[in-house]
């Protein structure tokens, strides 16, 4: 039998590139591996549809999803994951030192959508009472003018949602005092470059995440991967052969990150950075495949359709091939 030729598009990150490398294989598939941003991948999937194998949003996967819509059906391979609170910024001139005080601010956004945008407003209300209602959101690129929604939203009565003026950033904008904060999974470069007004809302973000994950046992998901449906349909086996190529591509980054007698990152001392995320999250501190994950999932899902994003509440087997629910075991 010839292996399907397919691409796979996904970011570069280390726990794909043994896939990349060809360190480890899909079985029955020779892929054709397109390294792009996620703006970019995600544009493309969700507007053309234009690759096999792909990484998506969470949230815009959830949206098409729930209206019955998406070309993609889900295996639970999770790309990307991040605690988000180190993606809202503020204007630190602005007597804002609780995240309770964001009520009645102006808050950029580069599309309100955005699944690191469902979890930081998640825990802005759970910790702290602050609403989506509570705010005014404008929205609009980070450094390029003319950024717009992916998706159209439905969003509840008494959420405003603006777009900011043609020709203007959001960074620029939090740069001059336009807006008071902005929240989106890049930091604006008016922050990078260390603009005297500009700050992270939470002081200390790693020990805030550290918090929050011990109180509720959540590491976000931003990313999941999709198969295109119509390749499922002829090929059944597919999803399953996916999920475990990825599986273990990031068992073999994982063993690489370990191996500190000669560091594989360019980054001085990783050993006390994993050591830190074991004790707080354990081994499998970046866990793909259903079960360890349908919480996280689950709780992601009904603050998405809580904010109006999803036109019903997904539950969490919804998003993925059935043969990829499970696994064996030797």
């Amino acid at each position: 039998m010839n292996k399907l030729e397919l691409s796979v598009a996904v970011g570069n990150y280390d726990r794909v590139r043994p896939l990349i490398d060809g360190e480890v294989q899909i079985d029955g598939v020779n892929p054709v591996f397109m390294l792009h941003d996620p703006e970019e991948i995600f544009f493309r999937a969700f507007r053309h549809a234009d690759f096999d194998i792909t990484e998506l949003s969470l949230s815009s996967y959830t949206v098409k999803t729930a209206a019955g819509s998406c070309p993609y059906i889900g295996v639970p391979v999770f790309p990307s994951r991040a605690f988000r609170h180190t993606s809202i910024y503020i204007r630190t001139d602005r007597g804002i030192e609780t995240p309770a005080d964001l009520r009645g601010k102006r808050i950029g956004v580069p599309e309100y959508q955005l699944t690191a945008n469902v979890w930081a407003r998640l825990f802005l209300e759970e910790d702290h009472g602050l609403k989506p209602s509570d705010v005014t959101w404008l929205r609009g690129g980070y450094e390029e003018p003319g950024r717009v929604e992916k998706i159209n939203l439905n969003l509840p009565e008494g959420v405003r949602v603006e777009n900011i003026p043609e020709g203007e950033t959001l960074s620029g904008m939090l740069a001059s005092g336009e807006l008071d904060a902005v929240m989106g999974p890049r930091a604006p470069s008016c922050f990078v470059k260390g603009h005297p007004h500009v700050g992270y809302l939470y002081r200390n973000p790693q020990q805030a995440a550290s918090d929050w994950y011990r109180r509720t046992g959540i590491f976000p998901i931003m990313h999941l991967l999709g198969i295109r449906k119509t390749l499922v349909e002829r090929h059944p086996w597919l999803p399953f052969s996916v999920y475990k190529a990825f599986e273990q591509s990031k068992a073999k980054a994982l063993a690489k990150l370990s191996d500190t007698s000669a560091t594989k990152v360019t980054l001085p001392f990783v050993e006390d950075q994993l050591q830190a995320a074991r004790r707080l999250m354990g081994e499998d501190f970046w866990s793909y495949g259903f079960a360890s994950n349908r919480h996280t999932l689950e709780r992601f899902l009904e603050q998405h359709h809580a904010e109006g994003l999803s036109q019903r509440l997904v539950e969490p087997e919804e998003l993925f091939h059935p043969a990829t629910l499970e696994s064996f075991k030797i």
